[in-house]
């Protein structure tokens, strides 16, 4: 099966924390944490749809003017997920900038606040000088984006402050029986895209699906019903990345982080500290290397990557990942 879903971290594990996931043959982005961004190419970075930021402490969210910078000129549309007081925080990153040129820019930021009864949602367009607008509120159910092909789920920590947890579920996987294309001389193409769309929406069996179809040796374009082409797809369980950051380690975010990246495939979590300094990771209301491996044995996760090392530890990485590792298989 291949993958659908393409992550990685930004800086590394003593670099500020980012992930970037790649979603394959969407040809965009998800990213998470917005840290420094200059080591990833403005290429990838314009693929971004969506960025989701745990908190506004600086090592997470100094990436945003990085990513404006790029979009600025662009014909987008760009969301941006913090917690409490995210929107007023976003609002004075765009008002620390003269825009009198930009009213002919079509560059639209949404932001969405996240609090615990509900998330409020306001945009801000670069021809207007990004003066908030269009404020909008719904109740926060612990879903921030869904999607037909995926879902973004957030959860509340305590970081001394609201930190946000984020898990990215792919509904489902869906992919395509190489050896029905080939019975049927279907070639592979973007059309195939549309095909699984049509099928996570819901679509009826009637619909039409322009196919590449190979006839007499020549490639053309051919209709055919979705119902007609539905062999062609295997549906099988979709991958779940959880990504927690900056938390302290205490009963109720434990239980908060276990619901949230619950069974993932794949679990990035800070940290920051050995074991041997927890008391100095209690005060700084961060993770052990230890806790981490905690979490996500208690999760079921089926990978943990660990990330978020204090520079306290440079050249003792292997350290970190060890203690991670032990008490994550339950040495």
């Amino acid at each position: 099966m291949k993958t659908s879903l393409f992550p990685r971290l930004v800086n590394g594990p003593f670099g500020d924390p980012g992930l970037f996931v790649g979603l394959r043959w969407q040809g965009r982005a998800l990213q998470f944490d917005l840290g420094r961004l200059g080591r990833t190419e403005p290429g990838e970075l314009l693929k971004i749809s969506h960025t989701f930021v745990s908190h506004a402490h600086m090592d997470h969210f100094m990436g945003f003017d990085h990513l404006l910078r790029l979009f600025l000129p662009r014909d987008a549309v760009l969301n941006v997920y913090g917690p409490e007081d995210f929107l007023a925080r976003l609002g004075a990153r765009l008002a620390g900038y003269t825009w009198n040129l930009t009213d002919d820019y079509p560059l639209a930021i949404v932001g969405h606040e996240v609090r615990p009864e509900a998330v409020t949602s306001a945009t801000f367009r670069a021809a207007t000088g990004f003066v908030p607008e269009r404020r909008s509120e719904r109740p926060f159910d612990g879903v921030l984006l869904d999607e037909p092909a995926l879902r973004v789920s957030a959860a509340i920590l305590d970081h001394k402050i609201p930190c946000l947890a984020f898990a990215l579920t792919e509904k489902s996987h869906l992919n395509v029986d190489t050896a029905v294309l080939e019975r049927r001389r279907l070639q592979p193409g973007r059309w195939i895209d549309a095909l699984k769309h049509a099928i996570r929406t819901g679509a009826p069996d009637d619909q039409p699906i322009a196919a590449l179809a190979r006839t007499n040796g020549a490639i053309e374009e051919e209709r055919f019903s979705l119902g007609s082409l539905r062999e062609l797809v295997i549906e099988s369980r979709g991958q779940k990345i959880g990504y927690v950051v900056d938390t302290l380690y205490s009963p109720g975010n434990e239980r908060k982080i276990v619901d949230l990246v619950g069974n993932a495939d794949l679990f990035y979590c800070e940290a920051p500290f050995l074991e041997e300094d927890v008391e100095q990771a209690t005060k700084r209301h961060h993770l052990t290397a230890r806790q981490a491996g905690l979490l996500g044995r208690a999760a079921a996760v089926r990978r943990l990557e660990v990330f978020h090392f204090s520079p306290r530890y440079e050249g003792r990485a292997d350290q970190i990942y060890a203690e991670a590792r032990a008490a994550f298989v339950g040495e």
